[in-house]
């Protein structure tokens, strides 16, 4: 096992590999410049290497994504940064009305390529406002890709992916995330390895065995504590646990992950956001209507509690779910 890059410094990386092999690309967002680089420091070094294409702007989240879209519209390939993901509903408008209707309203199709970076997610003391998971505000709207950081995909190819969809897309960053080592070979643990079921896809699996009791369908930050769940319940309950990492969360993309997902029988779905219309709700629905007949039980889902997000860090360890929320929520329902 080999983590030496950290995952902010991959998607700094990334950034820094994109501008420099496509003059199209720029960057947008509050606080960019050398020598701050971003509130989270991704975007360290890109103003002083790029400093034609990298705009620090003033702090309107709409005027951001709005100048993005409209450089889209006009055949560039920007990147938009909002500082925190809460304040993506100050954009809402320009990504539900403009920059998604744009790729084809105008009566021929017209590439938008796009991207919105949120960073999001609690377990940093926060509070309630800066500690969010917005996913489900955005799902289902024509046009508009979400997806998500994990420590298991490459930044690179992801964005890449992103930008060749010609459609405008979201991708969401877990803070937790950033200082966190990147996962690159197969072994994660003594008794956990990783591999790729597509470009999409990565699944966390016991080593030398392809069988499991649960699958857990997890994404960014929230795929970490889903396999350390995995790895104590396979210690204490000989309970096996396979994970399943998509970086697409929509439209949603289990191709890759179905016949694992029909010989599982019990399948949970974990996100940090609060349920009710949710990305894991989706999930849910999608496996339901696919795999009625080999399930043994409804699909599972895992949430944070329905509350606002505090600051004071052991109040707030109680509203986000965590890895003794998953081990309690799958025991229970393995025991009925």
């Amino acid at each position: 096992m080999e983590r030496t890059e950290r995952v902010g410094e991959n998607l700094n990386r990334a950034l820094h590999a994109l501008l420099a092999t496509d003059d199209r690309v720029s960057l947008l967002g509050e606080d960019l410049d050398d020598p701050y680089g971003g509130a989270f420091k991704v975007s360290r070094g890109l103003s002083t290497r790029f400093p034609e294409r990298v705009l620090s702007t003033p702090i309107s989240e709409a005027a951001i994504v709005g100048i993005a879209a409209g450089l889209a519209l006009c055949g560039q390939r920007p990147i938009a940064e909002i500082m925190f993901g809460d304040f993506a509903a100050l954009c809402f408008d320009q990504l539900y009305n403009f920059a998604s209707k744009s790729v084809s309203m105008y009566g021929r199709r017209v590439p938008m390529h796009l991207v919105v970076r949120c960073p999001v997610g609690g377990n940093r003391g926060y509070g309630p406002t800066h500690s969010q998971n917005p996913q489900k505000h955005f799902i289902g709207i024509p046009h508009l890709n979400l997806f998500e950081m994990s420590a298991f995909h490459d930044n690179t190819d992801v964005l890449r992916r992103i930008l060749d969809l010609g459609e405008p897309a979201i991708l969401f960053e877990d803070k937790t995330l950033y200082g966190q080592r990147a996962y690159r070979h197969g072994r994660v643990s003594s008794l956990l390895r990783f591999d790729f079921l597509d470009q999409n896809t990565a699944r966390i699996h016991v080593r030398g065995s392809d069988e499991c009791d649960w699958v857990i369908v997890a994404t960014g930050g929230t795929a970490q504590r889903a396999m350390d769940a995995a790895e104590a319940m396979l210690r204490e309950q000989e309970l096996v646990c396979q994970v399943v990492i998509p970086s697409r969360l929509f439209p949603i993309d289990l191709d890759a992950a179905m016949p694992l997902l029909a010989r599982a029988h019990r399948i949970c779905v974990l996100e940090e956001g609060i349920a009710g219309g949710t990305w894991g709700s989706e999930v849910a629905a999608v496996l339901h209507e696919r795999l009625w007949d080999s399930l043994s039980a409804p699909v599972l889902r895992i949430n944070s509690a329905y509350d606002v997000i505090p600051a004071a860090p052991h109040l707030e360890r109680e509203v986000i779910v965590q890895v003794p929320t998953i081990q309690a929520a799958i025991r229970g329902a393995a025991s009925v």
